[in-house]
Parts: C-alpha cells; structure tokens; sequence
C-alpha cells in the first residue's frame, strides 16, 4: 500500500477540488458534478491550459531525463494520466525514481496506476500538502538520495496558493533541501497575458470556494530566483522546448519555466 493513507479515502464529493476539475478539463473521468460544474463554467481556454501544461511536462521530463536526471519529485501530481511522468523519464532513464504528492483522497485510489515503475527504476505515492513541505521532503529521503539531482515538478500548483499562504517560502524550503545540480520545473497561471479571461477564471473558482493567486511574469519569475533559468527561460507553456520539435504556435495564458540549482 502507497504512504500516507488507507486503500478507501474519504473523498468530500460536495466541493470542487482542483485536482478533480483538471481530470474534466483534459477529459478525463475521475471526476463528480461538483468539478464538472465547475469545468462547463470556465471559458474554453481551460481546457487549452489543461492540455498545454500537460505537454510542457511531458517536454521537459523528457529533456531532463536525457540530461541524466534520474530522480524526480513531483508535487501536485494529480489524477493519473497516461503518459505519466515516470513513463516519460523511464522511457529514456530506465533507472529513474520518481515519488509523486497530491493532497486529493482521490488520487490515492489511483495510486496504484502511478506505482507501476520500470523493472528497473521505483515509483512511490504519497498523500500531502504543498504548504507542509518539511513533511514531503521527509518522506522523499526514503526513496530518493538527496546527495545527488533531483528534478523538482510543481506543474500548475502554485497558482492554488494565495499570497497569505506564502508560496515563494514554500518553494524556497523544497529548494533548499535539494543539492546543486537539482532543477525545478514550473508552470504558472499567468494574470497579465489574458487579463480579462483570468479574471472570470478566478471568479469561477471562487464561486466554488477555491482561491486562486495568478500572477505576473516578474511575480512567477521570482520563484526562480537564485537559480540558473535553462533557455529559452521564461515564457509560455507552449514556447519552452528542448531538443524536440517546436510545438506547434499557439496562444497560451501559462507561464512555463525550468532552471537549475547552483
């Protein structure tokens, strides 16, 4: 059984979780009316978002597993959706270890899907909260050796944290457990790209009593600070690409961003 919960978690189905709501925006079925009232609220763009987020990983994953990072920390996971994050790395680092944390019961009925490893590497799943990050990198330690990189994932989380709740010291705590060579990879809900469509998003969300902090691209890029942004830097989710194809052009309202640690 994964850490950090029983095999039959009780699951709030009368409110909306952001985990859930990202499952019905890349169309996914792990979801309740709850989230899908949510969804079919949001304009069309979401699902763009959804998808557009989930092809950065994939792109970025890949790039740093043929970098030869074999140790990823993944927080935010989400409900499982194929390819997943160890799928990619162990494609190209049959080696690779990659524990994976969400703070949604439902993704512990899922954990299973995301436990399935290559014979060679090891996944782990472990139920927690982003804003307990002492606990996270507390149980990471048993799985992955924090004396060598470790690629840390926070994929369209951390515009789930307002700033009363203090995410850049978060992030600088996660950050700070990790040795240099590590990298983070981020994507974040941009407020100054599509000004107006963040707004009613927001709204959206609110209405379902879920708080949300978007921000600019000076705000996201300050959770860089200190690190080394890998080209082409800062931009968006549909614009960052490494060794692989351009993807195709397309407007998008996420900002996207891997950088390593010195």
């Amino acid at each position: 059984m994964p850490a950090g919960g029983s095999r039959h978690p009780q699951i709030d189905t009368s409110r909306a979780h952001p985990a859930r709501v990202y499952d019905w925006l890349l169309g996914g079925k792990d979801n309740y009316p709850v989230d899908e009232a949510v969804g079919e609220k949001l304009p069309p763009q979401a699902r763009d978002a959804a998808r557009q987020n989930r092809r950065f990983m994939h792109r970025a994953a890949a790039w740093l597993a043929g970098q030869g990072v074999d140790q990823f920390l993944d927080i935010g996971t989400g409900i499982p959706t194929e390819p997943n994050l160890h799928q990619i790395v162990q494609a190209v680092v049959p080696a690779a270890k990659v524990v994976y944390t969400d703070n949604d019961p439902i993704v512990l009925r899922h954990a299973e899907t995301l436990l399935i490893s290559g014979s060679e590497g090891a996944t782990d799943y472990f139920q927690a909260d982003v804003r307990d990050p002492g606990k996270i990198i507390d149980h990471a330690r048993t799985v992955l050796d924090f004396g060598r990189p470790v690629a840390l994932s926070l994929i369209a989380l951390l515009h789930f944290i307002p700033d009363d709740q203090k995410p850049r010291a978060v992030v600088g705590e996660l950050l700070s457990a990790l040795p240099t060579g590590s990298y983070l990879v981020l994507t974040h809900a941009a407020s100054d790209l599509h000004a107006e469509l963040a707004a009613r998003v927001t709204a959206e969300y609110a209405r379902a009593g879920i708080r949300l902090g978007f921000r600019t691209r000076p705000e996201v890029a300050r959770f860089f600070d200190g690190l080394d942004l890998v080209e082409p830097g800062l931009v968006t989710a549909t614009e960052w690409f490494r060794n692989a194809p351009a993807p195709a052009p397309e407007d998008s309202g996420i900002y996207a961003g891997v950088a390593r640690l010195r």
